[in-house]
């Protein structure tokens, strides 16, 4: 198996992203709290590193915010009502709470830029995988949310009684809206300027761009 190596451009692109994944989930950049859940922009950044890497890319800033959010569940840095409150009741299904559903979401988005940039330009392409990055982050946390805490005094509580659907539209309602609209537009107009100033591979640009 072929081994994905990055050049010196890649390289700083993935050390720039990871580096604005801690600045944002240690300022008021990277969250904003709305009720038990926040409205994350956290999702930005992966996006762009699977646009920019492929999926391998992506894996790698998904596991930099996956740290971030388990250092904050964890109280260093900052803190994280629901992260730090999933802590108390299992420190290890946090930490999968934590990395999977990022590390599945930043390999995700590297296969659908890829698919679609082969029938769609750059801009179109990258405002896809924007708007996939907030929903399969929010539909993998949330999934896992369930399946490892649901039966929680504490879930069983956010959800108020309704069923697992209702209850998690309900939590995420706002939040999730708020991710999908902010994620699709900078990562557009971030992926376009990076495909302008040729940093994204020739290998995944399958047809003329005509965004450019």
């Amino acid at each position: 198996m072929k081994t994905k190596k990055f050049n010196t451009s890649q390289l700083t692109i993935l050390g720039l992203m990871s580096g604005i994944l801690f600045l944002m989930a240690y300022t008021p950049l990277g969250y904003l709290n709305v009720g038990p859940l926040a409205v994350t922009f956290n999702v930005i950044p992966v996006a762009i590193c699977a646009i920019v890497l492929g999926s391998t890319g992506g894996a790698v800033a998904g596991a930099v915010f996956g740290l971030t959010s388990y250092m904050q569940a964890m109280g260093i840095g900052g803190v994280s009502a629901l992260g730090s409150a999933l802590f108390q009741i299992s420190p290890v299904l946090t930490a999968i709470q934590c990395f999977v559903p990022r590390i599945l979401d930043g390999i995700c988005l590297g296969l659908i830029y890829r698919v679609v940039h082969k029938k769609a330009n750059t801009y179109v392409s990258c405002a896809v995988t924007g708007f996939f990055s907030a929903f399969l982050n929010t539909l993998f946390f949330m999934s896992a949310l369930v399946m490892m805490f649901g039966n929680t005094e504490l879930i069983q509580n956010l959800m108020g009684g309704r069923n697992i659907i209702v209850g998690c539209c309900v939590m995420v309602g706002f939040n999730a809206i708020s991710e999908m609209i902010s994620s699709t537009i900078i990562t557009a107009a971030v992926g376009t300027a990076l495909s302008k100033a040729h940093l994204i591979p020739a290998a995944q640009i399958a047809k003329p761009d005509t965004a450019a």
